[in-house]
């Protein structure tokens, strides 16, 4: 670890000399914790002051970054100044994975797992002290820990503590128990409610002969967990004091490691028996129905793969439907990882047995096992398509209507109670289906007590941090689809970055094409490619980034491309789309969040006039989420200032007010209308203009003033050429006509509206007026008494006591519906 610059698993420490300011540590630290990833400006301002920033909390951490910078180059003056990297919307470290003890205990620890599970015990326990021998204290303990530090310190310590256990459990099994004994003690009381080292003092102490003392162990255990919890010792340890009373022989000596099979080189790189399979395995119904029937055909030999992009559970779906048709199998199940070792595999020829082939890679994996008389059961994330007779079971993510059956995932873990089928459905929705994610999402749960599942629901909603919530221990979503992305060459990686440009969802190869910059059949190769190695899928007709890979591709576009590329990437997106966002809605064009998304990406590479017209466009869908609307609205806003458009920043400040009327903030609406109508006025936008009186005028109908709001409507309604305002008048004096002069008087208003829906060819408008005149026509509202409903606009209704606008509504912060 002699390349090690950067230490946080205790004090900070920087090869060179860390800075000495408490905020210039702070800084830094938080970075480390975050390595090759971007921090945003807002992350790093809640982790310096966590109660109450101060107004220049931006400016003061632009300096302190400057001086960090300074720092850096004085303590290395070769890599010092490619380590601190500016990267929208924060800052990012780039190291390598040895620059920094924590990526380097992470890896000894991964490494030390692997041995462990493969029987390597020396090798386990070797890797394992090697890991905890970087460990100087609790992670960054001379600095004050925000939220970020916070959620980093309880991760690293459980991986810390999983790599004691994982040590303590090899050193077991080379016969160490003796001595063990002190540390366990010792374990035992730091972790008074973790049963798996009372579990190894137990095994110790009767391994020495003290079996009485490995009883009081027990029995320790057994009290502080009723007193604590109210909750008795799990399966395992209640099966170790059976088995200690009952004076078992065969725990009183270590277990050997599994037995190399003949052939097999005795240096990795063999089969062994295939292990137990999962007990938490859920779903799959179909494709283990379907696997198992490929198993029970294939019994005299052939090839089976099961392909599918990473963290599908490939492995876990071969393991299960192999235990499933062991019957037909006589000489057994193997299981051969063709990359351990380093050394082609070599197993013992086998007639009648079946060997799953783990993680091949290609075709020249399999090869040499195809004389051999193995039934194959290959995992893969690409189709080994060369192989003769190759049958292929492809593996997406776990169906929709299986996402109610993972709440036994998570029901282990939770004191509060189970999981609702609904919470479940919506955690396994934001991992994308992706069983790999939905285990480290429970996993997640289980290593935080202190969260509740609607904590696990927030962090994993947000975007930029989601990827973060899904590694905890030795489960990292990142890093196993991040291999995927690193085995490709540089131009699919480069590919596969632009495609997180796209909105979510399904998209055709003529808008991979825009994204790409490519023709649309060089676009359709390229999608080929990329489905090919699982970082796309085919979609019936079109394609679709998987949602955990979706955000990948966008943090590896965020690190790895320059700014210049990516807005003109944005620019060609977003034009691509912006024709959808103008004009009558149709059922092809772009939906809410999608244009959200856009216009937020254009604002975020500088296109104003792109911003505007895509935030137009967002004022013509359905609108379910109000804080995300006000959001897209104020950005637009602030391009429409930026360019210069100012009867666009009066479009946007007229949209804004109408959000603000929709959910009853009559005040807020009342003055941005009145903003609207002053500087539309000002620049000489008479239609929008016209828009805001018509706003102003509906205002003042809710309060009742239904006289007021007709002579508002007037001078919009007399003007000549305005077609979309006076619709809007025109349906508006409809609704002052239905409240002051009943429903005939209304219909020659509808009928206007339904004359001008027609000039201005909108389906959606000419339906609501004929809707309207339906209404009339069948007498609704007609009385002026008891409970009326009013659609007051295309898809919203008022719901009033008493007959329709019958005084104001007193309800605020409600949408109408």
């Amino acid at each position: 670890m002699d390349a090690v610059r950067f230490g946080i698993l205790g004090p900070l420490e920087v090869s060179g000399g860390a800075p000495a300011a408490a905020k210039l540590r702070g800084v830094l630290g938080t970075l480390l914790v975050r390595a090759n990833e971007v921090v945003s400006v807002d992350g790093l301002i809640d982790e310096l002051w966590p109660d109450s920033p101060p107004r220049t909390a931006p400016t003061t951490l632009q300096v302190y970054v400057s001086h960090l910078r300074k720092a850096l180059r004085t303590a290395d003056p070769h890599h010092g100044r490619e380590t601190l990297l500016t990267r929208r919307p924060g800052y990012l470290v780039r190291v390598t994975p040895d620059e920094l003890d924590s990526t380097a205990f992470l890896d000894l620890s991964r490494r030390g797992h692997r041995a462990l599970h493969d029987g390597d015990f020396a090798a386990a326990a070797d890797l394992q002290r090697r890991a905890l021998a970087l460990w100087r204290g609790p992670l960054l303990s001379d600095i004050p820990h925000g939220p970020l530090l916070e959620g980093a310190a309880v991760r690293m310590d459980e991986a810390r503590t999983t790599a004691l256990d994982e040590r303590v459990r090899a050193e077991l099994h080379l016969g160490m128990h003796r001595e063990l004994v002190p540390e366990l003690h010792e374990l035992a009381a730091e972790y008074p409610l973790r049963e798996e080292f009372h579990a190894h003092l137990m095994v110790a102490l009767y391994r020495c002969g003290r079996q009485a003392e490995a009883l009081r162990v027990f029995t320790l255990l057994r009290q502080t967990l009723v007193d604590e919890l109210g909750i008795e010792p799990g399966p395992r340890s209640r099966r170790l004091q059976r088995l200690i009373l009952e004076g078992d022989p065969g725990l009183a000596r270590p277990e050997p490691a599994p037995a190399v099979s003949p052939g097999a080189g005795g240096g990795g790189g063999g089969d062994r028996p295939l292990p137990a399979p999962d007990p938490s395995f859920v779903g799959r119904t179909g494709e283990l129905a379907a696997l198992e029937g490929l198993l029970r055909s294939c019994t005299g030999g052939g090839v089976i793969a099961v392909t599918g992009m990473p963290g599908a559970g490939k492995s876990a779906l071969a393991v299960e439907a192999a235990h499933r048709a062991a019957d037909a199998f006589p000489g057994g199940l193997r299981l051969l990882d063709p990359h351990d070792g380093g050394r082609p595999p070599r197993p013992a020829p086998a007639r009648g047995a079946l060997l799953v082939v783990d993680g091949v890679a290609s075709e020249a994996d399999v090869r040499p096992l195809l004389p051999l008389g193995y039934t194959l059961l290959l995992t893969a994330r690409r189709v080994p398509a060369g192989l003769p007779g190759l049958r292929t079971l492809l593996l997406g993510p776990w169906r929709p209507e299986e996402t109610r059956q993972l709440a036994r995932l998570f029901d282990g873990h939770r004191e509060d109670g189970p999981m609702t089928a609904d919470r479940t459905g919506e955690i396994a929705e934001l991992c994308g289906r992706l069983p790999l994610a939905v285990r480290a999402a429970a996993a997640q749960l289980a290593a935080r007590p202190h969260w509740t599942p609607a904590t696990l629901v927030d962090r994993l909603r947000a975007e930029d941090g989601r990827l973060d919530a899904l590694r905890t221990g030795d489960m990292d979503v990142r890093a196993r689809l991040l291999a995927a992305y690193e085995a490709c060459d540089d131009g699919r990686r480069r590919q596969f970055r632009l495609l997180s440009l796209l909105p979510p969802g399904p998209f055709d190869a003529s808008r991979a094409a825009v994204a790409l910059d490519l023709t649309e059949a060089r676009a359709l190769a390229a999608l080929e490619g990329l489905a090919d190695d699982r970082l796309v899928e085919a979609d019936r007709d079109a394609w679709r980034l998987p949602e955990l890979l979706r955000l990948l591709a966008a943090e590896r576009l965020a690190d790895e491309e320059d700014g210049g590329s990516v807005r003109a990437a944005v620019r060609r997106v977003c034009l691509a789309y912006a024709p959808g966002a103008a004009g009558p809605r149709r059922a092809t064009d772009p939906d809410a969040p999608a244009l959200a998304r856009l216009a937020r990406s254009a604002y975020d590479a500088g296109l104003w006039e792109l911003t505007v017209r895509l935030t137009d466009g967002l004022a013509r869908c359905a609108r379910p989420d109000a804080e995300a609307e006000e959001a897209c609205y104020a950005l637009a806003l602030d391009a429409a200032r930026r360019c210069a458009d100012r009867s666009a920043e009066a479009r946007m400040l007229r949209l804004r007010a109408e959000l603000a009327w929709r959910y009853r903030r009559f005040e807020y609406a009342r003055k941005l209308w009145g903003r609207a109508l002053v500087l539309a006025r000002e620049c000489g936008d008479e239609e929008e203009a016209g828009q805001a009186l018509v706003g102003l005028a509906e205002l003042l109908l809710d309060g009742g003033a239904a006289g007021e709001a007709a002579e508002l409507l007037e001078p919009v309604l007399a003007a000549p050429g305005r077609a979309r305002g006076r619709y809007e008048a025109a349906r508006v004096r409809a609704l002052v006509a239905l409240a002051q002069e009943g429903p005939e008087a209304a219909r020659v208003w509808f009928d206007e509206c339904l004359t001008l829906a027609g000039a201005l060819d909108d389906p959606a408008l000419r339906m609501y007026a004929r809707r309207s005149l339906r209404a009339l026509d069948a007498g609704t509202d007609a009385s002026g008494a008891g409970f009326g409903a009013v659609e007051i606009r295309p898809g919203l209704w008022r719901i009033h006591q008493g007959g329709p606008f019958a005084g104001a509504s007193r309800t605020v912060g409600e949408p109408c519906r």
